[in-house]
């Protein structure tokens, strides 16, 4: 398969997944195609849009300063063709103040997907819905 079997597409996920949690941004791209497209969707709407590696890489480096800690947790699967949707449990603590309101040391918890496409073994797009 070219794109990977389902078992090989979900060590890469994991593994991008764990990478997240411990706030490695080199681990988080080691998997990722260099024109890597990746959407943040709130409410249906896309609020962050980035394009190709070095992008993703720096916006993934100045998210770390937004927290103290962060996990996400894979609560569900689904591989649909070259794309694979994980149900995501989102926790976190805010390391500075959001204009939400929200302080340092509050707890931000969320559920929502995040979706997978893959080409040649890589990721191509990552798009966070919540």
């Amino acid at each position: 398969m070219k794109n990977g079997t389902k078992e090989e597409r979900k060590k890469v996920i994991e593994h991008y997944i764990l990478a997240y949690n411990a706030f490695d941004v080199k681990g988080m791209t080691r998997d990722l195609d260099d024109d890597i497209v990746f959407e943040n969707i709130s409410q249906g709407e896309v609020d962050l849009r980035t394009e190709g590696v070095d992008a993703f890489t720096e916006q993934a480096e100045a998210a770390t300063q937004y927290f103290s800690s962060r996990e996400q947790s894979i609560d569900s699967w689904d591989f649909e063709g070259e794309k694979v949707v994980v149900r995501i449990v989102y926790e976190a603590v805010l390391a500075v103040d959001l204009p939400n309101g929200m302080k340092v040391g509050d707890t931000l918890k969320l559920e929502g997907s995040s979706e997978f496409e893959f080409r040649d073994k890589k990721i191509i797009t990552i798009r966070d819905r919540s």
